[in-house]
């Protein structure tokens, strides 16, 4: 019928085959000859039952989100399922790979499902701050339940076959040509005869729900989502399934999908969909990535054995190092009870724990990373001792190999020039823990070869990581845009803010912690360190590390911690420091707001990122927003500091940055230039907004 639908016969079952690369996305161009072949197939008495199935990869993975914003085209996915819905013979929905989505609520639209054994399906909307528009909370309840529902459009995470079979959305799960079962099946269904029921007539789930325990579940998740709308008004569609007749609830889902969509932070989850894509992307084409067979990581402890982890979960065997057997030890039997804890919280089966255990070989010796293709360095962070690994990594590693650094911080280009091959060389800073923590920022040093990058950029993907490339600079991105966000932290003490107050207004922007809720977690003495070795100081946190405060570990920090708790309370003793600081300086202390705390610490953020995108460090703005959301914590719902910076009024940014710049005379507030122009053009690049 068209290039991307074919219908074809096999006996007197029609196989509608929808071919629509790369993941057969619902756009108009699918949907018009889709409407027409059911229709056709509807009114064809040959026709004993429709199978529906798709070409390549995957099922119908979602809908078209370029088309979010954007007139209707008819007929929409509402159109097509509800014409499903007419059809009297069998339909039978045939899922391989994901069906996500609108793929998944086309499927709900058939009377029966059927799927490969390795298929996934979700409704993943919610990442993307809307709900299902197309009835899937108000017939997914039917299928499964009104809570399961709930949990799974709630989170947006994908089930597998044999669970979607378990709970009665999936009929039957196959395994080989899923086209032949699917037939094969369909031609049994319509032998044995109807009536088939259509999914939005099934109402035995629901009328065994359990009101008191939905409302728990859905004010649980609610707290949860820290702000988010989507998660709120999932909840209370997937409620309306329950308690409203059928096209009620599908009208009251429609008007809470128009309502999310035109949203800011629908807005904001899109613009992050599309930038962790287009982050990934590297200019030149047809590059030859390197053959990665063996990781060899340097160090074994926190930083080292997470790293080593993530590797091992993306199922490469791994060299790990260590300079003390006892230390090398030390590390494997951490790794062996993270993956433990994994067992017990059933995450992970003691099967699997066995078979990523067997990943691992430890040594002392640098001639056992002779076989490694990748190396990553996680030692201290010190030049002398960065500079020294490489030079024995350029004495016993193969040609070709990629001679990676951890660092947070120095210079990656003085770390290259120490050895023979700096076109191998480059950063991969991971975030802590890095077997749990999704960024990676990838840093290319200034003769990193293209192919070395390449290959780093998509290892990250197959190690589950998201990727984002920048340029060396002290800090690179993340890193050197959080200098300028804590900045003014301790002035802002000084002054008269408290600790607790700092941090509420950060977690009342959205943040899921402040800034010394985040340093006691960490660690104060991982700062001290660092500020010793750079000559810098900080009153309040240098005093605090000095009388042995040292966070959430020794149960002082900023706060207090009773044994086991990680939640801090007000502590009077530093309150006290901070006055007696104050008054030393005589800094006499004023009531501080909300607003001023995060016009001082989070428009500094975006005017450092300005400086950024200026010197070339990254290459988009939206690059930034990925390794803020993902690396920091940057609230999903307002897009990264860049997109955010549109959204707060980038003329209102520079004004305040101005004032400040004068009261303070402190740098970080003269606002970049690129700022400037932001405000005047209302785009990071000078053109017109989009």
């Amino acid at each position: 019928m068209s290039d991307s639908l074919k219908v074809s016969r096999d006996g007197d079952v029609a196989i509608v085959t929808i071919d629509n690369p790369p993941v057969n996305a619902l756009s108009f161009h699918v949907r018009e000859p889709l409407m027409q072949a059911l229709v056709a197939l509807r009114n064809d008495a040959s026709v004993a039952a429709i199978v529906l199935a798709c070409a390549g990869r995957t099922f119908v993975a979602g809908a078209d989100i370029t088309e979010f914003g954007k007139p209707v085209q008819q007929p929409d996915l509402r159109a097509i399922v509800a014409l499903l819905e007419t059809i009297a013979k069998p339909t039978i929905a045939a899922i391989h790979g994901t069906a996500l989505g609108g793929g998944l609520e086309l499927a709900l639209g058939c009377h029966f499902r059927v799927a490969d054994a390795s298929a996934k399906l979700g409704l993943p909307e919610v990442k993307l701050g809307i709900l299902p528009g197309g009835g899937g909370t108000v017939r997914l309840p039917r299928l499964v339940g009104a809570l399961k529902a709930l949990k799974m459009i709630v989170s947006g995470t994908p089930i597998g076959a044999d669970e979607a079979h378990a709970t009665g959305l999936v009929d039957a799960v196959f395994e080989g040509d899923l086209t032949t079962h699917a037939v094969n099946f369909a031609r049994e269904i319509a032998r044995k005869g109807g009536p088939f029921t259509p999914v939005r007539d099934r109402n035995d789930l629901l009328r065994e729900t359990d009101l008191a325990a939905f409302d728990a579940e859905a004010a649980d998740l609610a707290r949860k989502a820290r702000g988010l709308e989507a998660p709120i008004a999932c909840a209370e569609a997937v409620r309306n399934a329950v308690t409203l007749p059928f096209d009620e609830a599908l009208a009251a889902e429609r008007a809470l999908f128009v309502k999310l969509v035109a949203s800011d932070q629908s807005r904001a989850q899109r613009h992050l969909f599309f930038a962790e894509r287009e982050a990934a992307k590297l200019p030149g084409k047809d590059i030859v990535k390197r053959r990665i067979a063996r990781v060899g990581v340097i160090g074994a402890g926190t930083m080292g054995g997470g790293i080593a982890m993530a590797f091992a979960n993306g199922g490469f065997p791994v060299t790990l190092l260590e300079a003390s057997h006892e230390a090398l030890q030390r590390g494997l039997g951490t790794i062996e009870k993270n993956y433990t804890v994994s067992v017990s919280r059933g995450s992970l089966s003691e099967e699997a724990k066995r078979q990523r255990l067997a990943q691992f070989k430890g040594t002392t010796d640098y001639a056992d990373l002779a076989d490694c293709d990748l190396i990553i360095e996680a030692a201290f962070e010190d030049m002398a001792v960065k500079k020294e690994i490489f030079g024995k990594l350029d004495a016993v590693a193969k040609a070709g190999a990629i001679l990676a650094t951890n660092t947070s911080y120095l210079d990656i280009n003085d770390i290259a020039a120490s050895t023979s091959r700096p076109q191998d060389v480059l950063g991969l800073h991971f975030f802590s823990p890095a077997n749990v923590m999704k960024l990676l920022e990838i840093v290319r040093a200034e003769k990193t070869a293209p192919d070395a990058l390449a290959t780093s950029v998509d290892l990250a993907r197959r190690i589950g990581k998201v990727a984002v490339v920048v340029g060396v600079c002290h800090g690179f991105v993340g890193n050197r845009m959080l200098a300028a966000r804590g900045s003014e932290s301790e002035a802002l003490l000084l002054e008269g803010a408290t600790p607790s107050q700092i941090d509420k207004a950060f977690t009342d922007f959205g943040w899921p912690m402040g800034p010394f809720q985040m340093s006691d977690l960490a660690g104060l003495d991982i700062g001290w360190r660092n500020r010793k070795a750079r000559g810098q100081t900080a009153v309040i946190a240098d005093t605090l590390c000095e009388q042995g405060r040292f966070g959430q570990k020794t149960g002082r920090g900023f706060y207090l911690y009773e044994a086991g708790a990680r939640a801090g309370a007000a502590d009077p003793e530093v309150e006290a420091l901070i006055r007696g600081k104050a008054a030393e300086q005589g800094i006499a202390p004023h009531a501080i707001s909300a607003e001023e705390i995060i016009e001082r610490t989070l428009y500094p953020l975006v005017n450092e990122g300005a400086k950024i995108l200026e010197e070339g460090i990254a290459a988009r703005a939206s690059d930034i927003d990925v390794v803020w959301v993902n690396g920091y914590g940057f609230p999903v719902g307002k897009g990264g500091p860049m997109f955010w910076a549109g959204l707060e009024g980038p003329a209102r940014i520079v004004e305040r940055l101005e004032y400040w710049h004068q009261r303070t005379g402190r740098p970080v507030f003269k606002p970049a230039p690129l700022l400037k122009r932001m405000a005047e053009t209302g785009s990071w690049d000078g053109g017109a907004a989009g």
